[in-house]
């Protein structure tokens, strides 16, 4: 219960987001139960709108999934960083933490591990947040399914697509590196944005991955030196 008190303030955001996947599943002519399944395999936002779309333009199995991995690759640093909190737990429940884990149930997590003492009781409020999320994401997700499968297809809501990945990924621009890996990969991405099936999404994405990497790593030197 105290992980889904924590949680509820940040539902806000979430249920708008989930109706937008469940819409877009819908424009795209999929029923809600697919938008269902996706939501419920992939639990993942924009990796549900990308997948969604790639699957619908005919891409390969491998695009799909590599376009997935590097829009995800955020969840390995986050679950390095949750680890030790969960150290000695049984698999499944390490599983489970895994299934859970976003970008929300991240920050609620470590906020309240600290006060926390034992493992259990870090895992209960863990998947009292993480669980409740999930919940109200599934919910949105076919409402959303339900209610785009009536909505005109003149109405362009394809177009929200692009307006919430702007609106993620501007608070995550907090130093030089991440402004140096945004903007190449915005720059590389639109600039290979007519390779098939997307690709240019993942060449962007790579390429703004390298770019922040050797910015970070410049700056890093140029610290030392001083």
């Amino acid at each position: 219960m105290a992980g889904a008190r924590a949680m509820f303030p940040l539902m806000i955001s979430v249920l708008p987001f989930g109706l937008i996947a469940g819409v877009v599943t819908a424009s795209l002519g999929y029923s809600p139960w697919i938008a269902t399944a996706l939501s419920v395999c992939i639990f993942a936002g924009t990796s549900q709108i990308a997948a969604i779309q790639l699957v619908d333009d005919g891409a390969p199995l491998v695009v799909i999934l590599l376009t997935v991995l590097f829009i995800n690759l955020r969840f390995m640093m986050y679950s390095a960083a949750i680890a030790p909190y969960f150290r000695g737990a049984r698999r499944v429940v390490k599983a489970a933490v895994a299934y859970f884990l976003t970008d929300q149930a991240f920050m609620i997590g470590l906020a309240g591990f600290e006060g926390r003492a034992t493992r259990r009781r870090r895992v209960a409020f863990y998947l009292g947040a993480a669980g409740s999320l999930w919940a109200g994401w599934q919910v949105a997700t076919v409402v959303g399914a339900v209610a785009g499968a009536s909505i005109p297809p003149d109405w362009g809501l394809n177009f929200a697509v692009p307006l919430t990945f702007i609106a993620l990924l501007v608070p995550a621009i907090t130093d030089r590196a991440s402004f140096a890996a945004a903007v190449t990969g915005g720059v590389v991405a639109t600039a290979a944005h007519a390779l098939p099936w997307h690709l240019g999404l993942i060449v962007g994405a790579v390429s703004g991955i390298g770019a922040g990497m050797l910015t970070a790593r410049l700056l890093g030197q140029r610290q030392s030196a001083s």
